[in-house]
């Protein structure tokens, strides 16, 4: 088993902008990464402010996407847009020596954002497949590219991580 992941952020039912556009491939990913025994990752987002209407524990809209694909039951829970608050997932890279990060889902200017940035912070070598990211205002996607360049993570499309 390498010491790689794909992680899948925040691909769940209340993310209905724009995923649609980028399912097929986060699909294919997954099953780049399952025929190279790499591991999958899911991250949900689970929202416990008062005052916001998504993500709230418990519903539908808290749920994986009914059309994303799952292919292991290593599905973590946040409650930030960094997926390493979730302390299971930082068990779980822990335990796992993983070292090397694919990463994939939305929202590329907040939760994919923030990841990014700490998975960096943490020395870990981060790469974003570019067509597999999405965000609510997908105008700033490029310069989210950029940004994540910008803190050292590698910028690679789908047939880039597949070939």
């Amino acid at each position: 088993m390498q010491k790689k992941v794909l992680v899948i952020i925040d691909i769940q039912n209340d993310i209905t902008k724009n995923y649609k556009e980028i399912i097929d491939n986060i699909n294919k990913s997954i099953d780049w990464a399952v025929e190279n025994d790499m591991f999958v990752v899911y991250i949900r987002h689970e929202n416990l402010s008062d005052g916001t209407r998504t993500f709230k524990p418990n519903t539908r809209g808290s749920e994986l996407a009914t059309d994303l694909k799952i292919v292991s039951k290593n599905i973590f829970t946040k409650y930030k847009g960094n997926a390493l608050s979730s302390q299971e997932f930082a068990e779980f890279i822990n335990k796992n020596d993983i070292n090397e990060f694919y990463i994939a889902g939305a929202d590329a200017a907040a939760c994919v954002k923030s990841t990014c940035y700490n998975l960096r912070k943490a020395n870990y070598r981060v790469n974003v497949l570019s067509d597999c990211i999405t965000s609510y205002d997908k105008r700033k996607i490029d310069e989210m590219l950029r940004y994540y360049e910008s803190k050292g993570c590698k910028i690679i499309s789908l047939n880039e991580f597949i070939y």
